[in-house]
């Protein structure tokens, strides 16, 4: 039997699914789709989908077969793509992005891309958790900080300023820290996925943080701030609304990290579809025009 169909059926069925919706992409009818997975399960002697009257959902074997055999059809795409001239760019396009980054910057794009190109889809992943290019079936990740995986390749798209703020409301209470080691005793509102874990960095030391309130999301961190709970660290974008209202203050300026970088991470040795190059290009222009995201060309540190 064709494995080439055998191994469309499947993806098809994970990324609708159901066997029903993916029969109906693919013109071949749910019992088809049906019995060619399973055709497919017992050539490789390996359960890759649980079956239920409601879903169907990923083994861990399926999983891991499932981002295998997306790539492989992406290249197959891609390499006949390559052939034709003027093949606008198609297809399902995965791409992994931070929470706070995708609900402020990300998002607001998305139209804009969308409608410049009908022809792809976009399963935009947003979240704080890592995302392993290699392993799972996502093309691109923008990620915050440096590249540390030699297996993958980087584009930047901004540089942003990490910094330390506080309400007005809870420095009148607990006063003004004047060196960061001054942390230690005061209530730091904790972001719990930061990559850093409890360490904040400035520009010369990393000073461990505590405090009464630890929470998973960047946007209620900044709710917390503003609501005097305690002292925050992270992007000075998230905060611009307190900021410019006066009712948070930048504190320990002095000491402010080096400018972090945003990127746009790919598998270094995967073919990169079209669409994907399309998404970094578009995504490079826009932040291009935020000046938020590139603090370097409007401020000197």
């Amino acid at each position: 039997m064709d494995r080439f169909l055998l191994m469309t059926c499947f993806v098809r069925a994970v990324e609708t699914g159901s066997f029903s919706a993916a029969g109906r992409q693919l013109g071949l009818g749910q019992p088809n789709v049906s019995r060619y997975v399973a055709a497919l399960e017992d050539h490789l002697q390996t359960r890759l989908l649980h079956r239920s009257t409601r879903k169907l959902s990923l083994t861990p074997e399926g999983e891991r077969y499932y981002a295998e055999v997306r790539r492989i059809l992406d290249a197959v795409s891609e390499s006949e793509s390559t052939l034709r001239d003027n093949v606008s760019p198609s297809g399902l396009l995965r791409v992994a992005c931070p929470t706070a980054l995708a609900h402020t910057f990300v998002m607001p794009a998305v139209p804009a891309f969308l409608e410049a190109y009908p022809g792809v889809s976009l399963d935009l992943h947003i979240s704080d958790s890592y995302i392993n290019l290699v392993e799972e079936g996502a093309e691109l990740a923008i990620r915050i900080g440096h590249l540390d995986d030699s297996a993958l390749r980087s584009r930047r798209i901004g540089l942003f300023e990490r910094v330390c703020v506080a309400s007005q409301r809870y420095m009148s209470r607990k006063g003004r820290p004047t060196t960061p080691s001054d942390l230690a005793h005061h209530d730091c509102v904790v972001y719990t996925l930061l990559s850093s874990g409890t360490s904040w960095y400035f520009r010369h030391q990393a000073i461990e943080v505590s405090g009464r309130f630890r929470v998973n999301s960047p946007e209620a961190v900044q709710a917390a701030v503003d609501a005097g709970l305690g002292i925050g660290y992270g992007p000075r974008w998230l905060f611009a609304d307190g900021l410019a209202s006066g009712e948070l203050e930048v504190i320990l300026a002095d000491d402010n990290p080096t400018p972090v970088p945003i990127q746009i991470l790919y598998v270094a040795n995967r073919l990169l579809p079209q669409r994907a190059v399309a998404f970094m290009d578009f995504i490079a222009r826009a932040f291009a025009g935020i000046p938020a995201l590139n603090v370097a060309a409007t401020r000197k540190h």
